[in-house]
C-alpha cells in the first residue's frame, strides 16, 4: 500500500524529527532526493538548463538547494524568485554554485555570500513576468516548480498563478516540488491556476491530494524521496494499493473447493427496460470467478441472460409479481441495476436489508434509499456487510443538502460522510474511485480511466465487487479490489482504445491474470 497523510499529520511528524537533527539537514535531505530525481530525467546534466520558480517557503528552499546541486554538476541553473522573501541560506547555496537569479528578483540581490532575504517579484499577471524570467522557463530544458508547498490553499495568487501558467505551457520537462503549485495536498482540489507537472518529488509520505483529481491528473509520476519521517508518521488514513495487494486478496481455488465453497451470488438487475444491465452484471461475477450465479429477474430479462450466459441459475422473480423476495441460501447478493424505482422495487429491497446476506447496492437501489425514509433507516440498522456503489449524482441523493459539484470538490470527505451515515462501505465512482467504511482508512484506486465513462460499465463493476463479496471477503476489500480490477480490465481490453462495457468481460479475466502474475 501506499500511505498518505494530510498536511497537520505531516507538519507534526517533521517538527518531532527537526528536533532531533542539526537545523537545516532534513531540507537538505529532501534538496538532494529533488535533484537526484532532476539528474535522472535530463539526458546529460552537464550543461542542461535548469529553471527554479521560488516561492517564499520552504518549497523555496528545497528548491534552490537542489539547484545549487545541480549547478555545482554543471548545469545552467537560473532561479525566477516569486516571494516577498527566500529562503537566505538555500539562496546563498545557489549563488556560490554558480546559479543565477534572472527577472525582477534579481535586482533585490544585494549580498551573494551574506545570503539576505530577497525581496522583489517577477511582475504582477502573466503580461508582468519579466521577459528574462520568461525566457528563462520557456527556454529550460527542466522547470523546477518551488513556488508553493503542502500548506497552500485556495488557489495561487499572483506572480505565481501566471508562473503556473507559464510553466504549464512550457515545453520543458517540469518537476514539481513535494505537489504541484496550486493543489490542495489534503484533498486533491484546485481552486483556479494549477502547475501541471511530469513529475511529481514528494517528500517522507504521499499527500492525499496527489492520489485524487485532479491533483492527481496534474502531478503526473509521483516519486516518494525517504527523508526519515517513517518512525515519526501515524498510520495513514488514505492509502492507494497496489497490484501485490490485491493479490493478496484475492480469492484463488483450492483443491478441495466447489462451487459452494467458492460463493454464490444471487444478481437482481435488470428490467424489461434495461435487460443488458442483467446481462453485464451477470457477466462481470462470472468473469471474477464465483461459484455460482443465481439470477432472478422477469422472463424476458431471465431468457436473455440465460442465453448469454447458460451457466446462470435462473429464476423467475420479478418484484411486481413474485411474493417470496428474499435472499435464498446465497453468500451475497447484488441490487439495483437496471432493476426499477416501482413500490415492488422497494419491497425487494426491504426484505434484502431484513436479511443477514451481504449486499451490493447500486443504482435504483440507492434511488430507493434516497427516496424512502424506512430503507434508510434499515441500511443503517444492518449488521451484515453491506457496500453502496454510487457515482457522484447518486451520493448527493443520498446526502442532504449537497450538490453533485461539493462531492466532486471533495470526494475523501463526502464519501467519508456518506459511509458513516449509512453506517456501510461506500464505492465512490467517478475520475478518481474513492472507497470508505467507517473507522477505517480511506482507499484511493490507482487504476481508473476516462475508458470506464461508457454506459454499462458500473453494471460490470456491480458484478465483479458482488463476486469477491459472495466469496467471502469483507466489503471494503471487496470493493477496492472491484475497482482495481475494473480500471486494469478497461485498460487490457483494446489497448487503450474506446470500450464498450461488454468488452470489459472479456478482460476481466486478464486483468485477474495480471495481478495474480504480480505476486510471483
Amino acid at each position: 500500500m501506499r500511505s498518505a497523510h494530510v498536511v497537520s499529520t505531516v507538519r507534526e511528524a517533521e517538527q518531532a524529527l527537526m528536533d532531533r537533527l542539526s537545523e537545516g539537514a532534513l531540507m537538505r535531505r529532501a534538496a538532494m532526493g529533488l535533484a537526484v530525481h532532476c539528474a535522472r530525467l535530463l539526458p546529460r546534466v552537464h550543461g542542461s538548463r535548469v529553471t527554479l520558480l521560488v516561492g517564499g517557503g520552504d518549497n523555496g528552499g528545497d528548491a534552490l538547494f537542489a539547484g545549487a546541486d545541480l549547478a555545482a554538476r554543471g548545469c545552467f541553473v537560473r532561479a525566477v524568485l516569486a516571494g516577498r522573501s527566500v529562503h537566505p541560506e538555500a539562496l546563498s547555496a545557489l549563488l556560490a554554485a554558480g546559479g543565477r537569479v534572472v527577472g525582477d528578483g534579481a535586482r533585490e540581490v544585494e549580498e551573494v555570500r551574506g545570503a539576505r532575504v530577497v525581496s522583489g517579484a517577477p511582475g504582477e499577471g502573466g503580461a508582468g513576468i519579466a521577459a528574462e524570467a520568461r525566457a528563462a522557463v520557456l527556454e529550460a530544458d527542466l522547470v523546477v516548480d518551488g513556488l508553493v508547498g503542502i500548506g497552500g490553499r485556495g488557489g495561487l495568487r499572483e506572480p505565481h498563478a501566471a508562473l503556473a501558467g507559464l510553466a504549464s505551457a512550457s515545453p520543458a520537462l517540469v518537476v514539481a516540488v513535494d505537489l504541484p503549485s496550486g493543489v490542495d495536498a489534503d484533498t486533491g482540489e484546485v481552486a483556479g491556476l494549477a502547475v501541471r507537472a511530469d513529475v511529481t518529488v514528494t517528500f517522507g509520505t504521499y499527500k492525499p491530494g496527489l492520489f485524487v483529481d485532479p491533483g492527481a491528473g496534474l502531478a503526473g509520476r509521483v516519486r516518494l524521496v525517504d527523508i526519515g519521517l517513517g518512525p515519526e508518521l501515524p498510520e495513514a488514513g488514505v492509502v492507494r494499493p497496489q497490484a501485490v495487494d490485491i493479490a493478496r486478496l484475492l480469492p484463488v481455488p483450492a483443491a478441495e473447493d466447489d462451487k459452494y465453497r467458492r460463493g454464490v451470488l444471487a444478481v437482481r438487475a435488470g428490467s424489461d427496460q434495461y435487460r443488458g444491465a442483467a446481462v453485464l452484471c451477470v457477466g462481470g461475477a462470472l468473469r471474477t470467478g464465483v461459484g455460482m450465479v443465481r439470477y432472478g429477474g422477469g422472463p424476458d430479462v431471465l431468457s436473455q441472460v440465460i442465453a448469454r450466459w447458460p451457466e446462470v441459475v435462473g429464476l423467475h422473480m420479478d418484484p411486481r409479481s413474485s411474493t417470496d423476495l428474499g435472499p435464498g441460501r446465497v453468500s451475497a447478493v447484488v441490487v439495483g441495476p437496471g432493476r426499477g424505482t416501482h413500490p415492488a422495487n422497494a419491497d425487494e429491497l426491504r426484505a434484502l436489508l431484513e436479511s443477514d446476506v451481504p449486499a451490493l447496492l447500486d443504482a435504483d437501489a440507492l434511488t430507493l434509499v434516497a427516496s424512502s425514509v424506512p430503507l434508510a433507516e434499515l441500511l443503517h440498522r444492518r449488521d451484515a456487510h453491506t457496500l453502496l456503489t454510487p457515482h457522484a449524482g447518486e451520493l448527493s441523493r443520498l446526502l442532504p443538502d449537497t450538490d453533485r459539484a461539493d462531492i466532486e470538490a471533495h470526494r475523501l470527505e463526502q464519501a467519508t460522510r456518506a459511509a458513516r451515515l449509512y453506517r456501510s462501505t461506500v464505492l465512490l465512482k467517478g475520475s478518481t474511485t474513492v472507497i470508505a467504511h467507517p473507522g477505517e482508512r480511506t482507499v484511493v484506486n490507482p487504476t481508473g480511466t476516462p475508458l470506464l465513462a461508457t454506459a454499462g460499465s458500473g453494471d460490470v463493476l456491480s458484478g465483479v465487487a458482488g463476486a469477491l463479496l459472495a466469496s467471502g471477503l469483507t466489503a471494503p476489500d471487496a470493493a477496492m479490489c472491484a475497482a482495481y480490477l475494473h480500471g486494469r480490465a478497461a485498460r487490457l481490453a483494446r489497448g487503450g482504445a474506446p470500450i464498450s462495457a461488454s468488452d470489459l468481460l472479456d478482460a476481466l479475466p486478464l486483468a485477474v491474470a495480471e495481478v495474480l502474475g504480480a505476486s510471483r
